[in-house]
């Protein structure tokens, strides 16, 4: 597991005291409420925790605090589709080891939003270097094989890059091939915080699990829900499904 030196992201933490109120959203939300400071140990630290309990909000305000686009690219994508951003950021201070050599937020929900801006910009600004950083027309290759393309393309070491369930466009040997490239790429310096429901991932060895259905614990892979509901279902998958359809 990589020393702190060779990280880039130290902490994030929530100035509670400037928050006005915890009746509306997104301070509502309980592990928002309750957070504090998450100290990162390793290249890789993934956010688990089921819907609803917050993951997205914290990992767009993370991205946004670190002037990122809350639907996704690098520091140098300012386009918009639909504002959803929350004010959460405004109370988020980050501390670094160092910085980046680059910044990516990589969102599934939003990533044909991304893939069409970076085409508007090849096509109606003439940016025709786009297609040597991303690889080509991203629309032209399914949601899996884009999304790894980009990742392929323009994740380059030494790079901070903010991940939203990645395996929604993913099969799961697609996520081995991610897990695969994450690799290589924190062996070569970069840092990765990955909000994900994916048994595959969260397996990977360098990485540090949070769970936020326990108020952002650190947790061994067999002890997460995400692996014993799957490895329950998976082992005894008949009797599961006498039990939810009979």
């Amino acid at each position: 597991m990589a020393l702190d030196s060779n990280l880039i992201l130290k902490e994030v933490s929530l100035n509670h005291d400037e928050i006005p109120s915890y009746e509306k959203y997104p301070f509502n939300i309980p592990i928002i409420k309750n957070f504090q400071k998450l100290e990162f140990k390793a290249p890789v630290t993934f956010l688990i925790g089921e819907n609803g309990v917050g993951k997205s909000t914290l990992i767009e305000a993370l991205a946004n605090a670190l002037d990122l686009n809350s639907e996704g690219g690098s520091q140098n994508f300012l386009y918009s589709t639909k504002d959803t951003t929350s004010s959460l950021k405004d109370y988020m201070d980050v501390s670094f080891y160092k910085m980046p050599k680059t910044r990516f937020f990589l969102r599934a929900e939003s990533f044909y939003n991304f893939a069409t801006e970076v085409q508007r910009l090849v096509e109606e600004d003439n940016f025709k270097a786009l297609y040597n950083v991303y690889g080509g027309n991203l629309h032209e290759r399914s949601h899996g094989e884009s999304f790894l393309q980009l990742v392929q393309n323009r994740f380059i070491p030494n790079g901070l890059y903010i991940l939203d369930e990645p395996e929604a466009a993913l099969s799961p040997q697609r996520q081995m091939t991610l897990l695969c490239l994450i690799d290589d790429l924190a062996k070569k310096g970069a840092q990765f915080i990955i909000a994900t429901h994916s048994p595959i991932l969260i397996s990977y060895r360098e990485g540090v699990i949070l769970d936020l259905n326990n108020n952002l614990q650190e947790v061994s892979y067999e002890d997460t829900d995400i692996y014993k509901l799957y490895k329950m279902y998976l082992d005894n998958y008949e009797s599961m499904q006498h039990k939810l359809f009979d």
